[in-house]
């Protein structure tokens, strides 16, 4: 079907609505964003002598909704003036537009009669074949279509994103009962590659996979909290990062989310699922219902598991619930043999495994949890999907866990924790017990290079589908791809002569394991291969360099030793950027100071479009100095056009280090002049390996010639020079920087004007290295520097002083 979508009308302009309309926006689509007529004016319009049939009032709805959305914080775009892509208008005037939109998504409040309504309308003007979906959390799609013409219904389909849309990856799509498949595959096409989603196709079950599987899991989960006696910050450090989660883990996710929200989705499954077999576990247990009935919600009243408390002299103070007397108290600080015995282990899965065996409260309740939610979900195939990959695949895309339910399960063994879960009187499906019975011990498995899922109805593995054009580093290594491998990275043969490096320290700093990586990297690729890949899987691309060496060292002023560790980190960004094959850098999520130097000196960077990258070395008390500085002074020159107002183009990227600004998007990084015009940016994070492959093969057939370094930067020396220090001085006079900012500020200029040259000069990227490895190792014998370093290793926050 050749089907594209140029316009997006979106009906309904609340939270949801106007997240989606931003969300279209960020990926280049013109959106139509439509609301009811206000029912009455405002005093202030009263005040104005404005009538009802003014526009501004008549819009006056979706113009504060779209206004709100982008205020929002994070924020709903990628950049600010994306917001241009969206017009708004009402239902009253502007609903014939329609005709000429190529999709329709209705985002109303979740009444059918409402939405019924609104599709009577919506008929009178839609084109025959244009998409017409609705998002929404649970309304049957039989209902919602009734009375509908064949053409609408064909065409007709539910499409859930998950709030908020620009940064949770699922989107459930729900037939009707006469869509056409084929408007069902481009949906699950489109919302994969354009909109960067986890598309998961759903039965018209209620509550579909995600909510019905997650929201079962925290009220199931609330009812063993309440047994065990569990503490709020207890079950929050239990169900965070540690096994997988949102860092916001239950109780503050139930907070942010809204108490009522949950509980208003538990009470509608509880009414429409008599046959559940765990039906009584959607009931609320006391520790939610004294809430919800308190009216106490979480962030939006106010109060709920936590509460801020504002002091007169501007003090805050968080408080936790005492689940027991419903008073707040000061927040704990829990402590868990099982979590303490854990801290060494940095892989989840064998952590989670750790964890559920432990012999204490902790590892309990673990068990009590899982095995629990375990047994559901074998009883949910095939009522509300017939392969288990896809509630795994929901789950993680919606509620942000990084293993799903039969994902888990695999880990701690399907045999081994099925007798144990009966011993404890939780008894899963049949099928289970028969694929076990059939000599099947796992769920997935990796085959030939495919990761394929136990398949039901027919007893055997079945490939995944959809997953085909993804690079998933993980099956590699089952697929036993890996060629070369140290404590701190990985390099892996992706397919077609290209090879992938891979980072899996902490955070993914870049200490000398990760620098011997790219040294051993690029000389592979150069020996016998296309080109190569760095990108990985983790949480974040790279937090930056390993600070822990460079404490030490300054700690004992061995400054030979730390000339010496810099060199070779400028040696190895400046290798990437002049070996003879490309290199393309894949960076996601956080890619600072380090990991940023890195991606600036490859061939090609293939960004997620979820991307925090900045230089912020200052907030350590020193200056970029792995060719970050030296990289962007270089890319001042090179973008000077004549006419251009130098100093002003040198300034914002002077700030931009000096101020330790990181990008909010990828989009907002290119404005930063992180990413150039020519680097590209992936919407789905499982397309970015594969993406940064095909770009490494496209530059080498276009036949890749190894670049020269550059001897004519052209730097200002002391003009530049001048216009840094009234600047800095200014500053300090306005108590915006200390001393020592200013001090760092300096070192930095004086990289970035080339020293106090006397007029304009052109220099080489090797003198630039020099002047930056000069400013950063100064830097190190600073006291102030050395206090910055340790409140980052030491306390996990940066310190001013």
């Amino acid at each position: 079907m050749n089907r594209t979508i140029k316009k997006v009308a979106v009906l309904g302009s609340g939270v949801m609505g106007s997240r989606i309309a931003c969300h279209f926006a960020n990926i280049g689509v013109q959106v139509l964003l439509l609301d009811i007529v206000p029912f009455e004016l405002t005093e202030d319009e009263q005040k104005k002598g404005l009538t009802k049939e003014h526009p501004a009032v008549k819009n006056r709805i979706v113009t504060a909704a779209l206004q709100n959305t982008l205020k929002s914080n994070p924020s709903a775009i990628y950049d600010k003036s994306f917001a241009s892509r969206i017009t708004t208008g009402n239902f009253d005037d502007d609903l014939p537009k329609i005709k000429d939109y190529d999709w329709v998504i209705e985002v109303v409040v979740e009444r059918l009669d409402i939405k019924q309504q609104l599709f009577e309308k919506v008929e009178k003007y839609r084109k025959p074949g244009t998409l017409i979906t609705s998002n929404t959390s649970g309304i049957p799609m039989h209902l919602m279509c009734e009375g509908r013409s064949e053409n609408f219904q064909a065409h007709f389909a539910g499409t859930h994103f998950f709030n908020p849309p620009r940064y949770l990856r699922l989107l459930e799509i729900i037939p009707g009962p006469k869509s056409n498949p084929e408007i069902i595959d481009f949906l699950m096409d489109y919302g994969d590659r354009y909109l960067g989603k986890e598309t998961v196709l759903c039965k018209d079950t209620p509550a579909f996979i995600a909510n019905r599987i997650g929201v079962y899991a925290i009220i199931s989960g609330m009812h063993a909290i309440e047994k065990a006696g569990f503490g709020v910050s207890e079950v929050d450090k239990l169900t965070g990062p540690v096994i997988g989660r949102a860092k916001s883990a239950t109780f503050r996710t139930m907070d942010v989310v809204g108490l009522d929200t949950t509980v208003n989705v538990a009470n509608n499954l509880y009414k429409a699922l008599p046959n559940d077999e765990s039906r009584e576990k959607f009931k609320l247990p006391k520790i939610v219902e004294v809430l919800y009935n308190n009216k106490w919600f979480g962030d939006k009243t106010g109060q709920g598991y936590f509460k801020m408390i504002r002091h007169k002299d501007g003090r805050k103070e968080l408080k936790e619930l005492d689940l027991t007397t419903f008073e707040y108290k000061d927040v704990e600080k829990p402590k868990f043999k099982a979590l303490e015995a854990s801290k060494e282990i940095d892989d989840l899965k064998k952590r989670i495994k750790f964890l559920v065996n432990f012999e204490d409260r902790a590892g309990e309740f673990y068990r009590a949890s899982f095995y629990d939610l375990f047994k559901y979900c074998s009883y949910r195939i095939p009522e509300i999907s017939d392969e288990l990959y896809r509630i795994d695949q929901a789950v993680c895309a919606g509620f942000g866990w990084e293993l799903g339910p039969f994902e888990t399960w695999d880990i701690l063994g399907v045999k081994e924790t099925l007798e144990k879960m009966e011993a404890a009187g939780e008894t899963a499906a049949s099928w289970v017990h028969e694929m076990l019975a059939a000599g099947h011990d796992s769920f997935y498995k990796v085959e030939g290079g495919k990761r394929k899922y136990y398949d039901i109805p027919s007893k055997s593995y079945l490939e995944i589908p959809g997953i085909e054009d993804f690079i998933i580093l993980d099956t590699l290594k089952s697929a036993g791809k890996k060629v070369w491998g140290n404590a701190g990275s990985t390099i892996y043969d992706m397919g077609d002569e290209v090879i992938g490096l891979e980072f899996h320290t902490k955070m993914n700093s870049m200490g000398a394991e990760v620098i011997e990586g790219i040294n051993t990297a690029i000389g592979m690729a150069e020996k016998s291969y296309k080109g190569l890949v760095i990108g990985n899987e983790g949480g974040n691309f790279s937090a930056g360099a390993n600070l822990a060496m460079l404490f030490m060292f300054a700690g004992d002023q061995e400054f030979d030793e730390i000339n010496l560790m810099i060199a070779q980190f400028q040696n190895t960004m400046m290798r990437a950027r002049y070996s003879s094959v490309p290199v393309v850098v894949a960076p996601h999520n956080m890619a600072l100071g380090g990991g940023c130097e890195l991606s600036l000196h490859a061939d090609h960077i293939q960004a997620h479009a979820e991307l925090y990258m900045g230089l912020v070395e200052v907030g350590v008390g020193l200056i970029p100095a792995g060719g970050g500085t030296k990289e962007m002074t270089r890319r001042f020159a090179n973008g000077v056009i004549a006419g251009d107002v130098e100093l002003n183009q040198l300034q914002e990227y002077f700030m931009n280090i000096a101020t330790a600004k990181v990008s909010t998007s990828a989009e907002e990084a290119r404005g930063l002049g992180y990413l150039r015009t020519q680097d590209g940016i992936s919407l789905n994070r499982k397309r970015q390996l594969a993406d940064a492959k095909a770009k490494v093969m496209s530059l080498s057939d276009l036949g890749y010639t190894q670049p020269m370094q550059q001897t004519n930067i052209k730097v200002l020396g002391k003009t530049s020079l001048a216009l840094f220090e009234a600047g800095i001085t200014g500053m300090i006079y306005g108590n915006y920087i200390s001393e020592h900012d200013a001090k760092i500020a300096r070192k930095l200029a004086w990289v970035m004007s080339g020293g106090d040259l006397s007029s304009p000069t052109e220099v080489s990227e090797q003198y630039l290295l020099d002047l930056e490895r000069e400013a950063f190792l100064s830097l190190t014998g600073e006291q102030k520097t050395l206090e910055r370093i340790h409140s980052i290793l030491f306390k996990g926050k940066p310190l001013r002083n």
